[in-house]
């Protein structure tokens, strides 16, 4: 569940659920969110599930079962994939090697079979996998003025440069990691990150960890406009990043176009040598790409050209940015940018463009975005 309804609920939030999680949906109006983030800066809670490994073989144990090299060195992290033996995605995840220890966010829902699944496999080495989703607030920090926001009130250090590194400091006295986002949003992009733990305020007073940084990043230095679920699904779907619940789960890497995830000169891991036959192939057999609809889809609609279905939805809304129907679509990989398609709404085929992605331009381009060839 989020960590802080009641702080959320006093400002007119309603709620959802992701994963099994209870999340912020959004606070009323979530179209005029959506515009505050993009020209200004917004504040979100993050429902990762959160693993922590540690032992003295923690880097290599994990580094040999997901698709990306694992950081060796304290403050960097990765985006990865964790995939089965035919090669799609099970999950994606942050790693972030924090010195002693190397802490994984996950999808809500994720964490638990996750941490389950690695321990069952855990032999001879020096490994220990928990999870600790409760243990962990996570907020992001996201629009163009997102680095002014960050550097308004984080004390003791400066807002990290490069994606996925970090930094330690504190803001209103609780020691926190401020982590520089590989811009899912489209936007500049951190996560800041404490435990759930209290501190005592500037009155002495003990408080929670997690509501003095969320009222300090609300309301102090530059201010920040609240976000749910809502906005941020729109604000990545513009930007074209690929989500687990929508885009990833059960899909082939390579026709995602999510190469950020993949390091092809690492050693073996559980399915590698799927993904590589398949990367060796050339062209991937479907593509994720922007779709301009005449009306909005449902998830799952499909997508037909003249030879008939080529593919379908994933995901789809009306654009605040564009004020226009938006969406994208896994297709084969022979439909281009360009190309005039019809998807089905309300059982009738209404014409749509494929275009490329991003939808929206923003102030940083997505690490996820897809790529190809």
């Amino acid at each position: 569940m989020t960590l802080l309804e009641d702080a959320h609920a006093a400002h007119g939030a309603t709620f959802g659920s992701v994963g099994g999680r209870r999340v912020t949906r959004h606070y009323g109006r979530p179209e005029r969110t959506h515009h505050a983030v993009r020209n200004g800066v917004g504040l979100t809670e993050m429902p990762y599930g959160v693993v922590v490994v540690t032992g003295d073989d923690r880097v290599d144990y994990v580094d040999n079962v997901v698709s990306n090299a694992v950081p060796r060195e304290d403050g960097e992290g990765r985006y990865a994939l964790l995939l089965d033996p035919q090669g799609r995605v099970e999950t994606d995840m942050y790693v972030y090697n924090a010195g002693e220890r190397l802490l994984l966010f996950t999808p809500p829902g994720e964490a638990r079979p996750l941490a389950e699944e690695w321990r069952g496999k855990v032999f001879i080495e020096d490994v220990d996998v928990t999870v600790a989703t409760d243990d962990f607030g996570v907020f992001g920090v996201h629009g163009p003025k997102a680095t002014e926001k960050v550097a308004s009130v984080l004390n003791d250090a400066g807002a990290p440069d490069g994606h996925l590194s970090f930094t330690r400091g504190k803001i209103s006295e609780v020691g926190v990691t401020v982590v520089r986002t590989d811009s899912p949003t489209g936007e500049e992009g951190y996560e800041v990150v404490c435990t759930t733990g209290e501190t005592e305020d500037e009155a002495g007073r003990p408080q929670s960890n997690v509501e003095l940084v969320f009222d300090t990043l609300l309301t102090r230095g530059l201010n920040a406009v609240p976000f749910g679920r809502r906005t941020w699904e729109t604000l990545t779907l513009e930007a074209g990043t690929p989500l687990f619940e929508f885009e990833l789960a059960g899909e082939l890497p390579n026709d995602l176009g999510v190469r950020n995830a993949l390091d092809f000169e690492k050693g073996c891991y559980v399915g590698q040598e799927v993904v590589s036959r398949v990367e060796n192939r050339g062209q991937p057999g479907q593509r994720l790409v922007g779709l301009l609809p005449a009306a909005v889809p449902e998830r799952g609609a499909a997508v037909f050209a003249s030879d008939g279905a080529v593919g379908e939805v994933t995901r789809a809304a009306e654009s605040p940015s564009r004020d226009e129907p938006v969406a994208l679509a896994l297709v084969d990989s022979d439909v281009a940018p360009g190309d005039e398609v019809a998807v089905r709404v309300e059982g009738e085929d209404r014409p749509a463009a494929v275009v490329d992605l991003p939808l929206v331009e923003g102030s940083d381009r997505s690490a996820r975005t897809p790529r190809y060839g």
